[in-house]
């Protein structure tokens, strides 16, 4: 059941992270939000970013970290800081840094999850990190309240995934894309990983739903033909299976990225440049050609060691 993949793996104090974030767009004004519910050891977290893609100075990203955490199972919920989280709503506040934000959602649970690891992944438990997205496509109701300005939130598409793990890669990017063409929903993945001092090829992951169809370039068989490739505001692919192919690339402006910090459990320090506001352009093929363009609501990030020098509007840390 969907519901399941949104529950926590992990208890309190464990040397781990557990992330449960949703991403999408106001229809009016294009506007991009962030919604991000963080565990670490000791620790509770709250992120809430917006995108504006008409004034990039109203960009900005906050969180703000708490000790309390509690969680519950059927039906599942986080609580951190007194904002909850569930399957099927998210309701909250927080302020520091100038702002003031408070979010009021709800939605319908997707039908099914989309699993962009490799099959064997979840069979196992293989690698340091695990990644599920129990609502990939959802439609939204409610209000977010920035600075005092109440956004109607009535029929906002978005994807709501589950992130738990004991490492992140040493370097990533990640998408999140929806309405393509038709009715369709897009989660990628790509990873380099650091192994007795080398840092290994990059591994590609790519699931695409679209009009009912699912496509799948995410098992291990496929890592030899899929390529991927990252920069500041721009993430290549291309994808092939002997039924389907996927190319093209997802782009932003710099301005219209916000740069985060992150901690590893281990206490290393990692960095990712995030945007929900992004272009996609792809290009699917399977008994011909079709292109799937999306302009504005992109959603992705790009992540590693090093803080990226072009990305100047930083998601702050408030008390």
């Amino acid at each position: 059941m969907p519901e399941a993949d949104n529950d926590r793996r992990w208890a309190d104090g464990a040397p781990a992270y557990e992330v449960w974030y949703a991403t999408w767009n106001d229809p009016r004004t294009g506007a991009g939000y962030w919604l991000r519910y963080l565990t670490e050891p000791g620790r509770g977290e709250l992120w809430f970013a917006r995108f504006d893609p008409a004034r990039p100075e109203r960009t900005f990203g906050i969180h703000k970290r708490f000790s309390r955490v509690e969680s519950a199972r059927e039906p599942f919920g986080v609580d951190i800081g007194g904002a909850h989280l569930g399957h099927d709503r998210a309701r909250g506040q927080l302020a520091g840094g100038g702002h003031d934000v408070r979010w009021e959602l709800r939605w319908d649970p997707a039908p099914h999850p989309l699993r962009t690891l490799p099959d064997l992944a979840y069979r196992f438990g293989i690698g340091d990190t695990a990644y599920v997205t129990p609502n990939p496509r959802v439609a939204l109701t409610g209000t977010v309240v920035v600075d005092g300005e109440t956004l109607v939130q009535d029929g906002a598409l978005a994807g709501q995934s589950h992130v738990w793990g004991t490492k992140h890669a040493y370097t990533w990017a990640w998408a999140h894309a929806v309405d393509l063409a038709g009715a369709s929903a897009l989660e990628l993945i790509a990873t380099r990983l650091h192994r007795r001092g080398l840092t290994l090829p990059p591994m590609l992951m790519v699931v695409l739903e679209l009009d009912g169809e699912l496509y799948r370039w995410n098992q291990f068989r496929h890592f030899v033909r899929n390529r991927a490739s990252w920069r500041t505001g721009r993430i290549e692919l291309a994808a092939w299976s002997p039924f389907a192919r996927l190319e093209g690339e997802l782009t932003c402006a710099p301005d219209a990225l916000v740069q985060a910090e992150y901690d590893d459990p281990d206490g290393q320090r990692l960095y990712c440049a995030n945007t929900e506001i992004g272009d996609a352009r792809l290009l699917l093929t399977r008994r011909g050609r079709a292109p799937l363009e999306l302009r504005g609501r992109a959603h992705f990030e790009t992540g590693g060691r090093t803080r990226d020098p072009a990305v100047a509007c930083e998601h702050v840390l408030v008390t």
